[in-house]
Order: C-alpha cells, then sequence, then structure tokens
C-alpha cells in the first residue's frame, strides 16, 4: 500500500498495530506489530528520491511517529493519552533510525 500510494503522501504519520484474529488491533512499538515499518518507511524515501529527481521544490515528504508509550519521566506527568515526550521521541529515534540505515544502504536522500 505504501509503494501504491506514495505519490500521494504528503506527510507521513507512523504508528504500527498488532491484529488479533477477530480482526481487532492494539497500537504497538513503531518497530514492533504486524506493519513491515522498515519497507513502508523503504517506500517512502524511494518517493522522495524520485520528487527530487524530478525537481520538486518540496520532495521531502515530513515523518511523524504516532503514539508513544509512558517511559521514564513520563510516567505520572499530566499528559494526553499517548502522548508522552519520551515514548514519541523514543518512536522517533527508532524511525530515525531506519531512515538512516536505509539511506546509507540504498543510497536515497533524507
Amino acid at each position: 500500500m505504501a509503494r501504491r500510494f506514495a505519490h500521494r503522501v504528503k506527510f507521513a504519520h507512523l504508528r504500527n498495530v498488532a491484529k488479533e484474529p477477530d480482526g481487532s488491533f492494539m497500537e504497538a512499538d513503531h518497530l514492533g506489530g504486524d506493519v513491515d515499518m522498515v519497507a513502508v518507511v523503504e517506500a517512502l524515501l524511494v518517493e522522495q528520491q524520485r520528487r527530487r529527481e524530478a525537481g520538486q521544490a518540496e520532495w521531502r515528504i515530513p515523518f511523524r511517529p504516532d503514539h508513544g508509550h509512558e517511559l521514564l519521566d513520563d510516567v505520572g506527568k499530566p499528559t494526553f493519552p499517548g502522548y508522552p515526550a519520551i515514548g514519541r521521541m523514543r518512536g522517533l529515534a527508532e524511525l530515525r533510525g531506519v531512515m538512516a540505515a536505509l539511506a546509507s544502504v540504498k543510497g536515497l536522500p533524507l
């Protein structure tokens, strides 16, 4: 799906889910769950490369992690459910690591 619709993506708000046999799901870690997040990120970086090579001025796709888990100092702080600072930073760090690795190995632009 990411490859098929990458040309229409203007902003990537990434999340992962773990699906249950009955069709229900729950949010999972960004690099856990049932979505191959590395493949999704790669598809979007390939699209960035296509846009840049086509001369598009706004070729970059902004990436944002979705919800995070309460970690360390987040526990007990008055935040909106699912939006703790450290937990979201962890998700962002994981996604940036995937992006940097793909960019290095496959020569894709960041």
